[in-house]
């Protein structure tokens, strides 16, 4: 059945693409805080005398470990929360601190350290949750943003409300759970990539080729992290395989540790993103792969890790680099040739292998876990590849059928493993 433009899942699958492959820079949870507090002092009017940041657990987990760019190498929500105060543009949303001078990073610091930032958890149910409260004076301004990285639902000044929508999405902006997605299977996936007309979605595919591969390479070539990428081509040589692990992977060392560099995110994830692209990309030059190939397996790794996603969350205990790890392989075994049946195979094996894997957090550590993840993808994409060997309906979280098996993940991940998620949280936040 191939798709065309009057096919309403033909302009969803568009709009999806448009809406998730957006550029960020630096890790999107601390960017969020930061995005939220430049909004807040531009509600306000002026730099705040003190401020408080109401997080959910997971916005915590997520920005505890991890450097904040341009702020001369800070960790944590205060840090986030003084970038963006100081020297935030809320305009370009999720690179707000990408244009940051030396002069402006002394000031970050600065404001971080002289002036009060309260950090409070959030007792709400809510995944993702971030209230940012700012005063001066008598003067007081509130910026609440849910579900999304930049899905801001209200803005006060004074007790006053400037602006106010439901929780939900909005059309347009990063993201979202909505009805679109729910057009989104395995099978109509790979027959959008065999026909999507390259002009809709060449302008977002090259950005995110151009993006994740310089800042790949910054991490392959300078000391970042825990230099996992560096690791990979030294202990393991430089054949295609090792070389997709390791080009997610760099990317990770790099902007875990504060590179500047943007990335272009998938699921409001930029380690999501460089694990679902670089491999791909890798493989397209093993192979000679021509652009339009290319292009048409970006489709694949990006659209099955955003049908994964969709059904988790985009914040959870359950580390989204497998989610893009196994998008990656179905881009992988796109560009060798292989159409909807393997994909389906190599999406399953992938999730059974792996899915137990747990997200304490943003931090060095997850290049590693994104390497995994790109194994584990091979894997199962071999597995069927050679020998049609697959896992059954029946075996462990396995059902029949591709699409419930991401079901059935996306409800482990986002129901079963709630409990998990606090616990991490609990050991994250003991003083050790």
């Amino acid at each position: 059945m191939a798709f065309d433009r009057n096919d309403p899942a033909y302009s969803a699958y568009i709009r999806i693409l448009e809406a998730e492959l957006i550029p960020a820079t630096g890790c999107t949870e601390p960017i969020a805080i930061a995005y939220g507090a430049a909004k807040a002092r531009q509600a306000l009017g002026t730099l705040p005398d003190r401020c408080r940041v109401e997080c959910s657990g997971n916005i915590i987990k997520n920005v505890k470990s991890v450097v904040v760019p341009n702020t001369g190498y800070l960790r944590g929500i205060e840090a986030a929360a003084a970038a963006g105060l100081v020297a935030g543009d809320p305009d370009v949303e999720l690179q707000v601190i990408s244009h940051v001078s030396e002069k402006d990073r002394s000031a970050i610091r600065e404001y971080r350290d002289s002036h009060p930032i309260e950090v409070v958890p959030y007792p709400g149910d809510k995944v993702f949750y971030i209230a940012l409260t700012v005063c001066s004076g008598a003067d007081s301004a509130r910026v609440v943003i849910e579900d999304f990285h930049t899905n801001i639902t209200r803005i006060e000044k004074n007790g006053t409300c400037l602006f106010a929508q439901a929780g939900d999405c909005p059309e347009g902006a990063e993201g979202g759970d909505g009805p679109e997605y729910d057009l989104l299977s395995v099978e109509r996936i790979v027959d959008f990539a065999d026909h999507v007309d390259l002009f809709d979605v060449e302008v977002v595919l090259d950005r995110q080729i151009q993006y994740n591969t310089a800042i790949s390479q910054e991490g392959l070539t300078h000391p970042w992290g825990a230099r996992i990428g560096q690791t990979l081509l030294l202990a393991q040589g430089n054949d295609v395989r090792v070389r997709a692990k390791a080009a997610a992977a760099a990317g990770s060392d790099a902007r875990m540790s504060g590179c500047e560099m943007p990335v272009v995110i998938v699921s409001g994830s930029g380690n999501q993103g460089m694990t679902t692209s670089l491999p791909v990309v890798e493989y397209a030059k093993e192979l000679n792969a021509s652009r339009e190939k290319l292009l048409r397996a970006l489709v694949v790794s990006n659209l099955i890790t955003i049908h994964q996603k969709s059904s988790i969350g985009r914040l959870s205990a359950f580390c989204g680099a497998v989610s893009a790890g196994c998008g990656a392989a179905a881009g992988i075994a796109y560009l060798h040739g292989d159409g909807y049946d393997v994909i389906a195979h190599t999406v399953v094996n992938t999730l059974a292998i792996l899915s137990g894997m747990v997200c304490d957090g943003a931090k060095p550590s997850c290049a590693g876990k994104i390497a995994m993840a790109v194994e584990a993808g091979l894997m199962g994409y071999e597995m069927y590849k050679h020998g049609k060997n697959q896992f059954y309906s029946g075996e462990g979280i396995v059902k029949k059928g591709v699409d419930n098996t991401i079901r059935t993940v996306g409800r482990m991940a986002r129901e079963g493993m709630r409990d998990t998620d606090r616990e991490i949280l609990d050991i994250m936040t003991e003083n050790c």
